[in-house]
């Protein structure tokens, strides 16, 4: 398939779009998917200080990923690197009863303050909300985020799976960012985005990252869940897969993927609209693209949780199928998931006093360790005012004393 070629040259869309840094696998390509007419993107990614200035326009009691988006967009209006008047700023959301459903809201009210309070803020969700603040959005779009997010969770996992291990360090990052270059030459030309493409990509990204000369050293892997900018950030998470390597230990996160098909089903299946229609339509051909993936990592060794509706049966009678908001019942799933397939130890990490995380996360651990009768599950919140010592040691406590 062949889409339009993207120009990359700020003076060519209308707008300059503000993305917040959420996917730090996925976005170096996802970003291709927002360039256009309309909109030429800029991901956040100065860390430095912006705790501070999402704090000074944002209430404590709003999750811990508001103050970081909102002070990194904040900051970068302040740079004075940006026109200000050609500024929109993006602001994802589920649109159902998380907190995050009120980012939208909570970000106008802090770039107000700020002095902001005419650059638009613009939303992406597909529960109809705020429909006149909607992203706009086509099919080249769509189809580049799709190619972004599987080859970003494939990249992830390969990443995850072989930087413990390397015999030569950087050999892993190197090799990674090696594909992010190829891959992003076809984002850009529009060229080599089909489906047989990604199939055979697949398989050659696997084949190169089983190429790298690996260590005989065994090492615990440890599951990674949780809130979604939590996990796919390093801002959320506090470095929490480096800092595990660092002592001698392998994460795992689960891809993306598996949060699009799950928003999918849980948010649009039972709506009747063309707009829905389109949606189980793009579920099925996801669902399809994932087994492709984790066949591709099987064949080659690499571990992977059972394709997404596998892994919906096996949580079967241990989750609540009802809670919808947010990562809901996922979370507990990805855990179950965990156990059930070998990797013992899941380190659960969250936003302090996320609802979700509470009913179907932290609320359900002890009782699905006891009925499952094996694992380990140890949360840790993230928060502004947390001890990222607390933090860590409750992972070292996971390492070496579980």
């Amino acid at each position: 398939m062949r889409l339009r070629k993207l120009h990359e040259n700020t003076d060519y869309a209308d707008s300059i779009l503000f993305v917040p840094a959420m996917l730090d696998m996925h976005f170096p390509l996802i970003k291709y998917a927002f360039y256009s007419k309309d909109y030429h993107p800029v991901i956040m990614d100065d860390e430095d200080g912006i705790t501070d200035i999402g704090l000074k326009y944002t209430n404590h009691d709003m999750c811990y990923p508001l103050s970081q988006i909102v002070g990194q967009m904040i900051k970068a209006m302040n740079s004075g690197k940006y026109d200000v008047r050609k500024v929109k700023l993006l602001m994802p959301t589920a649109g159902d009863a998380c907190r995050g459903a009120n980012y939208t809201g909570a970000l106008r009210r802090a770039i107000k303050e700020a002095g902001y309070g005419n650059v638009p803020v613009l939303t992406l969700n597909v529960r109809d909300y705020e429909p006149e603040n909607m992203m706009k959005f086509d099919f080249p779009m769509v189809w580049r985020a799709m190619f972004g997010l599987f080859y970003g969770d494939i990249l992830m996992i390969l990443l995850h799976a072989t930087r413990p291990y390397e015999k030569k360090s950087g050999a892993a990052n190197k090799l990674w960012n090696k594909w992010i270059k190829l891959l992003s030459r076809d984002f850009i030309s529009g060229k080599n985005l089909s489906l047989l493409y990604m199939h055979r990509n697949f398989r050659l990204m696997c084949k190169d990252f089983a190429r790298i000369r690996r260590t005989d050293i065994k090492k615990q892997v440890i599951g990674l869940i949780g809130e979604l900018y939590v996990k796919y950030c390093h801002l959320g998470n506090w470095d929490v897969v480096d800092f595990a390597e660092q002592n001698g230990a392998e994460i795992h996160v689960n891809p993306l993927s598996y949060y699009a098909i799950y928003y999918m089903d849980t948010h649009m299946i039972r709506k009747h609209t063309l707009e829905a229609k389109g949606a189980r339509l793009l579920m099925k051909l996801l669902e399809l693209i994932q087994k492709d993936m984790i066949r591709a990592l099987r064949q080659y060794d690499y571990f992977s949780l059972p394709p997404y509706w596998d892994l919906k049966k096996e949580a079967h009678g241990l989750v609540n199928y009802n809670i919808r908001n947010g990562d809901g019942w996922l979370i507990g799933a990805e855990a179950i998931g965990y156990i059930n397939h070998g990797i013992e130890k899941v380190f659960a990490a969250q936003p302090f006093g996320c609802m979700v995380n509470h009913c179907s996360g932290r609320g359900l651990y002890p009782s699905l360790t006891r009925r499952l009768r094996k694992g380990y599950i140890v949360s840790a919140d993230v928060d502004a005012s947390a001890s990222k010592l607390n933090y860590y040691n409750r992972l070292l406590m996971l390492l070496h004393g579980m």
